[in-house]
Order: C-alpha cells, then structure tokens, then sequence
C-alpha cells in the first residue's frame, strides 16, 4: 500500500521544514478582540504532545478520540496530534446535548474523550453507557480526579514536545464526521489520510491564496468545513489563520476583519443574512481594505446576497458545494469563472459531476434530477461506520449519490433545487427528524409527531414540529417551553423547532412511514399531491 503524508504532520512539521517554524499558524480572537498567537513550531510542538500522551495512555492506532470543546487551542492540538497517533478523532458541537453525544460515542465506540468540566458535568453521570471509554481528559483540570478523569495540563507537561510519527498509508483512517440521516441514527462518516492531496488542490483552485493571506473559515470545527477548510486546507498550505470563540455579532465580526487585516472570509448564507438585517450598523462603516474575497458554504447563496457582498463589502462572493461524504468542494464558483448568481459553478478539476435520471441515466440541460459524482475523488469518504450496506446504498456503478436534487444548465454550470430526503438544513446545519422526534415523543403529553423543514428567510429552513397531544390536554406555552428545553439538552439548540403545530393525526402511509411531503404542502399551501397511500 502506497505511503502519503500524515494529515497532522503537513499542517505542522512541514511547514516548519519550509521555513515557517515562526510565523503565526493560530491567532485565536478572544470577544473584546484581544488574542493570543501560535506559531507553526508551537503547533507542532504541543500536537506532537498530544500524541506523546495518547501513546502513553495505550491508545492504538484506529481508537476512536472524540474532542468535546468549545473553540480553543487544545481543540487543534488535540486533533493534529490524534491524527499523528493514528487515531481516529472526531469533534463534537459543543453545545451538543448530552444523548447526541452519547450517541455518537457509543456508535464509534469511542476510547478518549477531551473535553472541559462544565461540559463533563453533564456527562459524568452516565459514562458508564459507553463502555469502550476508557479514559477523560479535562483541559481545565489541573490534577488527575482518579485513573480514568485526567488533566490535560499534567499530561502535557510530562509528555515530549518531539514525536516520531508511524509510517502512514493513504487508507489510513483519519477523521470521523457525525452527519444526520432523515431516518434512524446519525452516521459516522470515515475519512482517510490521502484526502490531503485533493483537499489542498482546492485550496488552491477555489481560494488561490498568496503565502501572506490572512484567512478565517467562520465555521465550527465539528463542521466537516470547519476541519478541511478550519484546520487541515490552510494549514497544509502554511497560512496564518484567525479563529474567533465569541458569537456572533455584526459590529465584532467586521471590527475583527478589519483589525485582523483580513484577505481570504470564508463563511455561510445565514451569518450573511444577519449582516443583512444589521447593515445599517456596519453600512460606510467598514471599507476592509485587505480583504480580497468572500466564499460561503453550507447553502444555496441566493443572488440577493451576491448583490449585497457586491454592494456594502464591495468583493465578490463565490458559492462552494461539497458534503460531509465528498471530503472537500466538488462544485465551486472561483475566480476566473464567470459568476452566475444563484448558481452552483462547476465541479473542480478532476470532478464528473452529472444530473442523471431515476434510471442513472444522464439528463440534458435544464431537467431536474440527481445531482451525482463520478466516485474515486481522492477524499471521498471510505464507510458509514457501522452501516455498510447504506454506504453501498449511496453508489450505482459508477456514481455517488449525493441524494441532492439539481439541474445542470447549457452552459455547465450546476443549480442547487433541495434534498431527496427529509433531512434539513438549518443555518448551515444537516438535522435528522428522527432525532428531534424521538426525543419529544418521551414527554408524556405528546402521543404522537413529525418534524419538517419549511422555507425560512433567515434560515434557509426552519423545523417545524407538528404534535399530537394526549387525548383532553391542550397545547400552552409551558410545554413548549418544556419541548424546546429538552430538545436543546439532548440534542442541540440547532434542532429546536422554531414552530409547534398541533394536529389531530399524523399523515402516515400504510406501511406507517410519516408522509412529511403532506405536512410540509399543508404547511405552505401548497398540493398534497398523490395520497393513495396514506393510511384511513
């Protein structure tokens, strides 16, 4: 098997070989804008650390590290330095609730959790749950608790700063990605280490970055955006990159880009959309001298923001398309391609992208279908862990499905229509119905529900929750206080429903699946369409 670089070494020790030892990798902006810098030596140093500790805990090659943090430094050393181990690693949402993580956890069966102790609290309780767990690690903790609840720091300080890393081969696995499916558990999403090749090629084919670029991917880094284009892209291509740990707010975001010097922004529709509404706080307020470009990702970019980047940021802004399965950007708009508002662009060197009928027949221009990729893309996902035959499911001969509806116009460039199943796409972010779902069917006073996605301006779609209520009780603000307070625990604060609906019944077909596509007409008011099969 052929031999590649390991993902955590290019970000790190080689750039120090190519002469960046000292130049800035990490500039961390605290809010207020204070920050804190990080060389690519110290990258290096304290990843290899990392690395040095997961070895000395006895975690082989392939154990599973999950990173359970909000943004900060130990976030990145952790995972770099879990990927020179051979680990494994996955990072989780912070503000994920306590039974998505155990989840995914248990799914995974996860060995090392990093993690803090306002987060480990709500944890603690019920580790037990994960039986391959073997050891916590707290980054705020400064003494072991006993032999499984660890310190960071006194592990790092009895760890070396230098660490020989075991030859790697390009089915080497690397990162797992939790993604939300619109039935059943979330699926893990495995990555290898000869992703690297094809993820720098896009950094540079869409952001053709100059070595002096200052860029900053505005995503989390439980994002598959947030680790190729947070982490590994940039790094691998030896830029300086700025992460912030504060929310969101206008007024922060473009004094940040402005005193940080700012050249390459990388971020989504709905943080534009928010801009939008508070424009008249930032409009001749801000000329942003270095910034050369803004990208987004994570949903269609409808034209009205195009013309606004155009009009108050006075850059352009191109529109990039990937998923968690495709590893990195398949289609893109980019300089040197004509931008067509609302468009996709075109799939990226060494991409066969086709729109192709329900017989994976290839459509002509114009006509909707199945937007698919010619598999063998260099990071293209390996498995959904634990679920093989769903993996197969997604591939016809030669062809990924990437369950996206689209249309492919005369001129090649793609045109995004929605998704084939029910999962949705909230501000960026995938949520499977059945999560929410199973979560709030255990409230006693709910016997039966569906969640949809509906249209949002702001959003992109907003979950919509319609419930069933035990027979003789009506629907009042404290229960959907106490809907939305469970959901935000168990799950994430991403998948509360931004509406209750209380229906008498639930559409369902005869085989008792719910017919989401009647809710979601009902919702819009729009035709049912064929209901044959819906059960009397």
């Amino acid at each position: 098997m052929k031999k590649v670089i390991n993902i955590g070494e290019a970000c790190t020790g080689l750039q120090c070989h190519n002469g960046l030892a000292q130049k800035i990798a990490l500039r961390l902006v605290e809010p207020g804008l204070t920050h804190t810098d990080f060389t690519f030596t110290q990258l290096d140093e304290e990843s290899n650390r990392f690395a040095n500790m997961l070895v000395s805990l006895g975690v082989k090659p392939q154990e599973k590290v999950f990173i359970f943090l909000p943004k900060q430094a130990e976030v990145f050393f952790a995972f770099l330095g879990a990927l020179k181990a051979q680990a494994i690693v996955c990072i989780l949402f912070s503000n994920f609730g306590k039974e998505a993580v155990f989840e995914r956890m248990i799914d995974a069966g996860a060995s090392v959790l990093v993690t803090k102790q306002s987060l480990f609290n709500k944890l603690k309780d019920n580790l037990a749950d994960v039986p391959s767990l073997a050891k916590v690690i707290l980054t705020d903790l400064p003494e072991a608790q006993n032999e499984s609840v660890l310190s960071y720091s006194q592990l790092a300080q009895a760890s070396s700063s230098q660490f020989s890393i075991p030859e790697t081969f390009e089915e080497t696995p690397s990162v797992l990605h939790y993604t939300s499916g619109s039935t059943g558990k979330p699926k893990g999403v495995l990555h290898v280490h000869s992703s690297l090749p094809y993820q720098i090629q896009t950094m540079d084919e869409v952001f053709q970055l100059d070595p002096d670029d200052v860029y900053w991917c505005t995503a989390d880094q439980a994002w598959v955006t947030g680790v190729t284009y947070g982490i590994i892209g940039p790094w691998a291509k030896g830029l300086t990159q700025i992460h912030y740990t504060g929310k969101f707010d206008a007024v922060d975001w473009f004094n940040l880009l402005e005193q940080e010097k700012v050249t390459i922004w990388y971020t989504a529709p709905t943080a534009l959309r928010m801009l939008i509404q508070d424009e008249t706080r930032i409009l001749d307020k801000y000329a942003l001298p270095a910034l050369k470009r803004v990208y987004s990702v994570g949903e269609p970019l409808n034209p009205e923001i195009i013309h606004w980047v155009r009009r108050v940021v006075k850059r352009e802004i191109y529109d990039t398309w990937f998923q968690t399965e495709t590893g990195a950007i398949m289609i893109s708009n980019r300089p040197g391609l004509e931008v067509h508002p609302g468009s996709m662009g075109k799939p990226l060197q060494g991409i066969e992208a086709n729109v192709l009928a329900e017989d994976y027949s290839v459509l002509g221009p114009d006509l909707a279908g199945s937007l698919c990729l010619k598999k063998g893309w260099p990071s293209m996902y390996r498995t959904y862990l634990n679920m093989e035959e769903q993996y197969k499911s997604k591939f016809h001969g030669e062809y990924y499905n990437t369950g996206d509806q689209a249309k492919k116009d005369a001129d090649g460039y793609f045109w995004f229509i929605g998704r084939n199943d029910d999962v949705i796409n909230t501000s960026g972010h995938l949520v499977g119905p059945f999560e929410v779902e199973s979560v709030l069917l255990e409230m006693e006073e709910i016997v039966d529900v569906a969640i949809i996605g509906a249209p949002d301006e702001m959003l992109f779609e907003k979950i919509v929750a319609f419930v069933k209520l035990k027979e003789g009780l009506t629907w009042s603000k404290g229960l959907e206080v106490q809907a939305r307070i469970r959901v935000t625990r168990q799950v994430s604060p991403i998948a509360v429903p931004s509406e209750f609906v209380v229906v008498d019944r639930i559409p369902k077909n005869r085989s008792g699946k719910i017919m989401r596509r009647v809710l979601k007409a009902q919702y819009t008011g729009q035709d049912v369409g064929d209901i044959s099969t819906m059960e009397d």
